[in-house]
C-alpha cells in the first residue's frame, strides 16, 4: 500500500469532512467505501446527508465487512467510512463476541491494506465518552479501542478531530 492515513474523533468531530477533503484534493476521482448498514429511518437520513456531502465526481463501493474483496484500481485514493460501523457489523454477526471480532477484523484489514492505495481511515474514538452502561457497550468500547491500536499501529499517519481540527498525534 502507498500511504494510509487513520483518522479518529467523537462524533461530529468533522472526520469524514476532513477524510473527504483530503480525498479530493489528491485525486479527481475519490473512492469512498461506505461500510454502514441502515438500521433504522435515522440512519438512513445520515446516509443519505453523507452521500449528498461527496459530489459525482465520487464512486461509492458498499460493503458491511469484506472489504478486502473489493476491486480497487491500483493507485486510487479512497476513504473508509469507517472502522466503527465496520467493526459493529462484526460484532453483531458473531454475537457480540469481542475476541472472534476482533481476530476476524485483524485479518480482514491485513488483507485489505495489501492494496496499492492512498487510504484514509475514519474510526469513532469512543473510549473518551461515557462509560457504557451495558456489558455488551463496555465490550464494544474495549473492541473499538483494540481495533484502533492496531489500525493506527499500521497507519503511516494518524490525526484526531477535535471541534473540525485536526490534531496530527503520529
Amino acid at each position: 500500500m502507498s500511504k494510509s492515513v487513520f483518522i479518529l474523533g467523537g462524533q461530529r468531530s468533522g472526520k469524514s469532512g476532513y477524510a473527504v477533503r483530503q480525498a479530493e484534493l489528491r485525486s479527481e476521482h475519490p473512492v469512498y467505501i461506505a461500510t454502514a448498514r441502515i438500521w433504522d429511518e435515522d440512519f438512513r437520513k445520515r446516509i443519505i446527508r453523507h452521500q449528498q456531502d461527496r459530489g459525482p465526481h465520487w464512486t461509492t463501493i458498499e460493503e458491511e465487512k469484506y472489504i478486502s474483496s473489493l476491486h480497487i484500481p491500483g493507485k486510487s485514493v479512497v476513504v473508509l467510512d469507517c472502522v466503527t460501523l465496520w467493526l459493529t457489523n462484526f460484532f453483531i454477526d458473531n454475537d457480540y463476541d469481542a475476541e472472534v471480532t476482533l481476530s476476524q477484523a485483524k485479518q480482514e484489514w491485513d488483507k485489505f491494506i495489501q492494496k496499492d492505495m492512498e487510504l484514509y481511515v475514519i474510526s469513532n474514538e469512543v473510549g473518551m465518552s461515557l462509560h457504557a452502561q451495558t456489558e455488551t457497550g463496555r465490550k464494544f468500547t474495549d473492541l473499538q479501542g483494540w481495533m484502533n491500536q492496531y489500525i493506527a499501529s499500521k497507519s503511516d499517519e494518524v490525526y484526531l478531530m477535535v471541534a473540525g481540527i485536526a490534531h496530527k498525534i503520529k
